[in-house]
C-alpha cells in the first residue's frame, strides 16, 4: 500500500506518524460495544488487532476510557478539555479507540477496515468513519486545505519532529509513544469564497498567492493565535490534518501528535480566545463538530507495544 522504506526493526514508534500523509486515508473510531464488556474481552480483542497494526498503514490511538476500563494509566492522557468560551463552541466527543488507515487506495483501506472490525468484534463497535485525501500536493512539499493554503507550513523536520512528537525518557512501554488531538472541522466554503483576497489571507496570516507570512496580519489571524515558537514554553506540535469531504461537506480533519497534550492545548486556549480574548479568524470560516485525545503506543520488534495497557510483557 505504500512506496516508503520500512523502518527499522527497533523503531519504538508508530512510522506512519512521522511519513507524509498519505494520497488517501480513512479514520475509524470505536467504542465498547457494550459498557459491561470486560476487561478480558477487551485484552483479547486488542490482541487479535495488534498483528494488523504495522504503525505505517495502519496507526492506532487509545481513548482515556479504554485505558481506564483496563485498569491502566497512561500520564499525562485525559479527555478532550472544554475549550469552549468568548462566542466559540468547541465540542469535546470522548473517543474510545482511535485508527487512523494510511494508503494510496480507497478500496484497500475498506478491506482493511473490514479486518480491522472483524478483529475487535464483539467487544468493539464501529461508531464514525471519516474517508479523507491529500489535495493539491507537491512532490517534498505540502498539501493544501481546501481553502487553497498550505497546510502544514510550520511543522518541525528531522530531529525536531521527533522531539515535538514522541514521549522519550519516561520508560519501557512509553518511550516512542505519542499523544495525538483529533478534531474535524467542517468548512463554511461559501463563506470563506465571499471575501475578498486580502480578508482572505488575513484571516489565515499568510498570502494564497505565494504562502508568505504577513507582517501587518491581525492579531486574529490565524498564524498569529498559533505561532508555535511564540508559546512559554514552545508549543510544537506535528500536524498531519488532511481535507475530507461527504456530500456537499468537507473540512478538515485536523490531527495534532506531540509528546503530550500540552502543546495542542496552548494552541487550542489561544485560538478560543481564552488567553487575551483574541479569537482566532478561523472560526469565522470554519467549525470544530468533534474532539478528542488518543494515546499511540510506541512499537517493539516491529510490533504494537501494549505493555502499559497490561497486554505483553
Amino acid at each position: 500500500m505504500r512506496d516508503q522504506t520500512a523502518p527499522p526493526p527497533d523503531t519504538l514508534y508508530q512510522p506512519g506518524i512521522l511519513e507524509p500523509v498519505p494520497p488517501v486515508a480513512r479514520y475509524l473510531l470505536f467504542a465498547l460495544a457494550d459498557p459491561g464488556v470486560d476487561a478480558a474481552a477487551i485484552k483479547e480483542a486488542l490482541g487479535r488487532l495488534a498483528p494488523l497494526v504495522d504503525g505505517s498503514d495502519v496507526v492506532v490511538g487509545v481513548g482515556p476510557s479504554l485505558v481506564r476500563a483496563l485498569g491502566a494509566e497512561i500520564a499525562g492522557l485525559h479527555e478532550f478539555p472544554d475549550f469552549s468560551g468568548q462566542g466559540v463552541t468547541v465540542p469535546a466527543t470522548p473517543g474510545t479507540l482511535w485508527c487512523w488507515l494510511r494508503g494510496s487506495d480507497l478500496g484497500d483501506l475498506l478491506h482493511v477496515t473490514r479486518k480491522v472490525q472483524q478483529a475487535l468484534a464483539p467487544a468493539f463497535a464501529p461508531r464514525h468513519v471519516l474517508d479523507a485525501f491529500r489535495h493539491a500536493w507537491r512532490e517534498g512539499g505540502h498539501g493544501r486545505d481546501l481553502t487553497g493554503f498550505e497546510d502544514g507550513t510550520e511543522n518541525p523536520v528531522g530531529d525536531q519532529a521527533e522531539a515535538a512528537a514522541f514521549a522519550r525518557g519516561l520508560g519501557d512501554g512509553l518511550d516512542g509513544s505519542s499523544y495525538v488531538a483529533v478534531q474535524q472541522w467542517v468548512h463554511d466554503l461559501d463563506a470563506f469564497e465571499a471575501l475578498e483576497d486580502e480578508a482572505r489571507d488575513h484571516h489565515i496570516g499568510r498570502r494564497l498567492s505565494d504562502n508568505e507570512e504577513l507582517e501587518d496580519a491581525p492579531e486574529t489571524a490565524h498564524v498569529k493565535r498559533t505561532a508555535q515558537e511564540s508559546f512559554e514554553p514552545e508549543a510544537f506540535v506535528l500536524r498531519r490534518s488532511m481535507p475530507w469531504m461527504m456530500g456537499m461537506q468537507a473540512g478538515l480533519m485536523f490531527v495534532a501528535f506531540g509528546r503530550s497534550l500540552q502543546a495542542f492545548e496552548a494552541q487550542m486556549r489561544r485560538m478560543a480566545g481564552h488567553d487575551d480574548g483574541i479569537v482566532d479568524a478561523m472560526f469565522r470560516i470554519s467549525k470544530p463538530v468533534s474532539g478528542a485525545c488518543f494515546w499511540c503506543p510506541p512499537m517493539r520488534a516491529g510490533r504494537l507495544d501494549l505493555r502499559r495497557l497490561g497486554l505483553g510483557s
